[in-house]
């Protein structure tokens, strides 16, 4: 229990799949600020279904059969299938948050197959794959919102038009991954 509780928060702050590996930066980049807790729930919600469900797969159909190696062309169908669905039941359950035109975002996002293949690459168990999986859709949530935060402040800020736009985006992102390295010290393994 207390490995499982290290591994979701150390997913989250420390080894965030945003800030320590590059993966689901597009949506972090495209993202509006009226669609952060929807696009984070998505992604939450699609991390977790998916990390659970491909760790299912490859252990209870792949690994029997000996197709191991067509890991990533089942990973990528399974969460490009379940993202229309997943969307109609969030919009039913958060009647209040838009979902609308989050299927090309939660589409791009690198960091549901990327949780995926980190579930059968590490090989802990059930109970891992699902923390990390978990672990990684909140840390997207929390990267997300920070990262909103900090571009509607530099929007109503005076950046020198040379940093106007991707680059002051880049900057700030740069800024929060330094300010997530504090958090490396905090679980000793």
């Amino acid at each position: 229990m207390t490995e499982t509780l290290l591994t979701l928060i150390s997913t989250a702050l420390i080894n965030n799949l945003v800030l320590h590996w590059p993966l689901g930066v597009d949506p972090l980049l495209a993202g509006q600020r009226r669609q952060v807790h929807a696009l984070g729930i998505a992604t939450t919600c699609l991390m977790l279904i998916v990390g659970m469900l491909g760790y299912a797969l490859y252990h209870w159909l792949l690994m029997p059969l000996q197709l191991t190696t067509l890991r990533l062309f089942v990973f990528l169908p399974l969460s490009v299938l379940l993202i229309g669905p997943l969307l109609k039941l969030l919009a039913r359950v958060f009647s209040t948050l838009s979902f609308e035109g989050l299927w090309p975002l939660l589409l791009g996002n690198a960091g549901v197959l990327g949780v995926a293949l980190l579930n059968v690459q590490e090989d802990k168990g059930l109970f891992h794959a699902t923390a990390l999986s978990l672990g990684a859709g909140l840390g997207f949530w929390l990267v997300l919102s920070l990262f909103t935060d900090l571009r509607e402040r530099t929007a109503d800020n005076d950046v020198p038009l040379p940093f106007r736009g991707l680059p002051i985006d880049l900057i700030g992102a740069g800024l929060i991954a330094v300010v997530f390295l504090g958090f490396s010290g905090l679980i000793k393994t």
